[in-house]
């Protein structure tokens, strides 16, 4: 991007830089689910059609784009802005896992779905939030993890071997 504002006639570096101040001053986080919003609410949160017995649970805002991109889920999203991860030092503490917590009190989902990274990190929030999770009397699943369609076995870490293998269906 930076060499075709400095190559190309058309560029107007001082309008984009603008625009993306006042992107950066007008976009915040919801207050419910974190996901990205210009209103104290964002539009999925304030969507009186979205299902509410269900809260599907993502590490970052940006993971709720390609859900919602699949026209698959259509119930409530809680951002947690991350992940655990003792080595960085990022600790219950330093996410939105209280607000999580507090959102299952008041609103009481029916389920709530885990859509967490696979690798180190994810799983130790997984098993985490499925402790904390647990008083709720709420059933906690998680998203399946198994290999991509079109993608072939020699991509496949151990883990995604491991759990294909412990999760296949007779035909």
């Amino acid at each position: 991007m930076g060499l075709w504002l400095v190559t190309s006639a058309d560029a107007r570096p001082t309008e984009l830089a603008a625009a993306l101040a006042e992107m950066k001053s007008a976009v915040r986080a919801c207050r419910l689910c974190g996901f990205f919003s210009l209103e104290e609410t964002c539009p999925l949160c304030a969507d009186p059609n979205r299902a509410h017995r269900e809260l599907c649970v993502v590490e970052r805002a940006t993971d709720i784009l390609p859900i919602e991109k699949t026209n698959l889920y259509h119930g409530r999203y809680h951002a947690l802005g991350g992940r655990l991860s003792p080595l960085e030092q990022i600790g219950p503490e330093d996410l939105r896992i209280g607000i999580l917590l507090e959102r299952v009190q008041t609103e009481a989902p029916a389920e709530i779905i885990l859509a967490l990274s696979a690798d180190v990190e994810g799983e130790a929030t997984t098993a985490y939030l499925s402790e904390e999770l647990a008083s709720f009397g709420v059933p906690v699943t998680r998203i399946a993890h198994g290999l991509p369609a079109g993608g072939g076995l020699e991509h496949a870490d151990p883990l995604t071997l491991l759990r294909a293998f412990s999760g296949r269906k007779p035909l």
